[in-house]
């Protein structure tokens, strides 16, 4: 399974001996040598692949089932001696500000730590190096293994929460900016990020809270540092908490600053229709009188008579006076 297992390795007393041989050989190693347990680490196996694991250890096969095809909320479950745990950590991309969301199963037992991963967003690989270079974290055993995973997914998650954080500040200038741009979608893209990452978060209160109040046999000596690691993600989530408030805030005020514009637009194009009408009226009056005198008739007032020409264009000249007056006492000018 070379493409399969990631790393594998047997820790005994704080130091990191590597297996050379198959899995089988790897478990009977670790068993042989009492006090030590066996890290397997793997990246999306298959059913056929992930048989020769179960060959070896006892695993429920619904928690098998799980962990072939993940998309799992995070949980914690106990079959006999074995825990089975779901996390889901989370890998910001910087270039579209998205959040993209990994998972990682493992399998917990005295002498065996069996982790799945589905997924880019990981922490592993850092943990292993965190782990190898702390025999306090090796001394206890498994436990030790789940807390450094579990501690390093909930600092990736204020680290992106700080990340929000930043690209929620950036809207909120934007909307509140003065200048009229369509934020909505950005709003709304952002507030499902927000969405995407409490789902991956808030399940994992509940798993660490199990294990401090001491219900988790295998954890019981490290539940002062799954303590701590709570305490970080409870303020996590009280973060994100107040991000998403402030994210419904942004986007009522930026709907009602764009219905504000709107109407702004709105009344200005009437007050421009008035005055088009106005105008239009103004031209209209000279244009009935000159159409009237315009007609081919034989009788016609003042036709000719010597005043009649400047009589008329003085009436137009009234007319069109006492038109505007009217129109600017009403404000249509």
């Amino acid at each position: 399974m070379p493409d399969v297992i990631v790393d594998k390795a047997i820790y005994c007393d704080g130091v990191r001996e590597s297996i050379t041989g198959d899995i089988s050989d790897a478990f009977n190693a670790a068993r042989a040598q009492g006090d030590c347990f066996l890290w397997i680490g793997l990246h999306e196996p298959s059913q056929e692949e992930f048989d020769l694991i179960t060959s070896e250890v006892s695993l429920h096969p619904l928690a098998v089932e799980d962990a072939i095809h993940a998309h799992q909320r995070p949980k914690l479950e106990r079959y006999d001696d074995t825990l089975f745990i779901v996390l889901k950590p989370l890998l910001y991309l910087d270039e579209t500000s998205d959040i993209e969301v990994g998972e990682i199963n493992l399998f917990l037992g005295r002498d065996f730590v069996i982790s799945v991963r589905h997924g880019q967003a990981n922490p592993l690989g850092g943990v292993r190096h965190r782990i190898e270079s702390d025999p306090g974290l090796l001394s206890a055993g498994p436990a030790g293994v789940l807390y450094a995973i579990c501690d390093e997914v909930v600092d990736t998650y204020s680290r992106i929460v700080h990340e929000i954080e930043i690209d929620l500040i950036a809207l909120e200038h934007r909307v509140f900016s003065g200048e009229y741009t369509d934020a909505t979608a950005d709003i709304y893209s952002l507030k499902r990020e927000v969405l995407e990452f409490r789902t991956a978060q808030d399940p994992l209160i509940p798993v660490l809270e199990e294990i401090v109040k001491g219900r988790v046999e295998l954890c019981l000596a490290s539940r002062e540092q799954f303590r701590d690691v709570l305490d970080h993600l409870l303020r996590v989530d009280a973060t994100v908490d107040e991000h998403n408030e402030l994210l419904t805030s942004a986007l009522s005020a930026h709907l009602a600053l764009v219905g504000r514009e709107q109407n702004k637009v709105a009344m200005q194009q009437n007050a421009d229709m008035r005055k088009i009408s106005s105008w239009a009226a103004l031209i209209a009056v000279p244009t009935m009188i000159a159409g009237v005198y315009g007609m081919n008739f034989d009788f016609m007032p003042e036709l000719h008579w010597p005043f009649g020409y400047p009589l008329t264009l003085g009436l137009m000249v009234i007319a069109v006076i006492i038109v505007y007056r009217l129109l600017r006492r009403s404000g249509w000018l």
